[in-house]
């Protein structure tokens, strides 16, 4: 653990802060050479309404996560994430591991445990380093 990884998470958690999600609020920040080159947190696509729950309560499936809202916000920049540390307030699910594989982003540093570990699991076996931080 770097002497960066507690500072960085407490960023991603205050970012967090931004979600208009009711059920959770999760922040993303991606960090190389000890500059953050990107941020996210978890919402509706740019332009929709920022309502994440439907009526009962239930995610819209159309909400994107904190680590796929900073996926796509550094590809549009014209930085490169090869290399790179996630620093995620939750551990990403399968879809976001997919998309943290293909970015280049070495390691992964998160803080809450999510019911299914299928994306951490897919994370190891790509050999990305995990980190689980409180």
């Amino acid at each position: 653990m770097s002497k960066f990884d507690d500072k960085y998470m407490r960023m991603a958690a205050i970012w967090a802060t931004n979600s208009y999600c009711k059920r959770r609020q999760v922040g993303a920040l991606i960090v190389k050479d000890r500059m953050i080159i990107s941020d996210g947190y978890n919402g509706t696509p740019s332009g929709f309404e920022n309502i994440c729950e439907d009526e009962n309560g239930v995610t819209k499936p159309y909400v994107l996560h904190a680590e796929a809202n900073a996926i796509s916000k550094v590809a549009q920049s014209g930085n490169s994430s090869e290399g790179a540390t996630l620093y995620v307030t939750a551990s990403p699910c399968m879809e976001c591991a997919k998309l943290i594989i293909q970015s280049g982003i070495r390691r992964v540093v998160y803080r809450d445990e999510y019911r299914l570990t299928d994306g951490i699991d897919l994370l190891r076996r790509a050999g990305i380093e995990v980190e689980k931080i409180d």
